[in-house]
């Protein structure tokens, strides 16, 4: 036998093992989530899976552990068009954010009028600038609780044909909104150095007077982690209230300030704030 046929018959053994140890884990009783991973970390070492393969498996799984309120755009953070908004006031708003959809509003962020898609503007401009109406071209919004499940959001995203729900809370107010773009983000995120199931906390220390903060950080547990007194009535989040006091979405590097205390931008992007930072010195 040749030197090449051994190492092709060696390497034919080593996948039909891994593939037995696969095949185990969905037929052996009792099955876990820790089983399954344990098996894709080793078919990765193994170059039977490259590490973006391993991470989109990864975070395929961590989507049926999620609920809506863990991947949405809070309330503060959502760009909005109001009923009243004409065709220039309108399109300088889709240029600038970037987006294709966008919630529709009366008065305020929980008067829903319907959604607005960018190519319905462009379709009605195209035809008869001088004849605009907002409402006409507004198509229904899909109004979804902040408990659901994002593996079932997802499905029904896929059936529907729809991008983009709305996300109340459990009294019917609006708490933000979430897209395709973000559950998938879920999946295709940023990979991790690290083939283990640890996150970073929402609070992270720096140093002795720096702190990282994820933005959906709830006002609580910022308040109850600093001994503030951050009123949550209106903004569940770090994120949300930041972006309140600013009037709109900041930039990365932009500093806020909210009751005396800088909130720096550290990471943004054109739907939301990731992150910020705070120095107490």
């Amino acid at each position: 036998m040749t030197e090449d046929q051994s190492r092709k018959d060696s390497d034919s053994t080593n996948q039909k093992s891994w593939f037995s140890k696969l095949a185990n884990i969905f037929t052996d009783e009792p099955q876990s989530r820790d089983d399954l991973l344990e098996i894709l970390m080793e078919a990765q070492r193994n170059g039977l899976l490259d590490i973006d393969a391993f991470n989109m498996m990864k975070g395929a799984l961590k989507v049926s552990d999620l609920q809506v309120r863990q991947v949405m755009v809070p309330r503060a953070q959502m760009v909005v068009i109001p009923l009243t908004s004409n065709i220039e006031e309108v399109l300088p708003i889709i240029v600038e954010s970037g987006h294709s959809r966008f919630p529709v509003v009366g008065e305020d962020k929980d008067e829903l009028e319907g959604i607005l898609l960018a190519k319905d503007v462009l379709k009605s401009f195209v035809k008869d600038e001088d004849d605009f109406n907002l409402k006409e071209i507004l198509r229904p919004a899909v109004v979804i609780p902040e408990s659901k499940q994002v593996n079932i959001l997802l499905n029904e995203f896929r059936t529907s044909r729809n991008h983009m729900a709305i996300i109340i809370d459990e009294y019917g107010g609006v708490a933000g909104l979430v897209t395709i773009e973000d559950i998938l983000e879920v999946i295709v995120g940023e990979i991790d150095d690290e083939y283990d199931d640890h996150e970073d906390p929402y609070i992270m220390k720096l140093d002795e007077h720096t702190y990282k903060i994820n933005a959906l950080t709830t006002i609580d547990e910022f308040n109850e982690a600093f001994k503030f007194d951050y009123d949550d009535s209106e903004f569940d989040t770090v994120g949300g209230l930041v972006a309140s006091e600013a009037g709109r979405l900041p930039e990365t590097g932009e500093e806020i300030e909210v009751n005396g205390l800088v909130f720096k931008i550290i990471k943004a992007d054109k739907r939301r704030i990731e992150f910020v930072q705070v120095n107490f010195s």
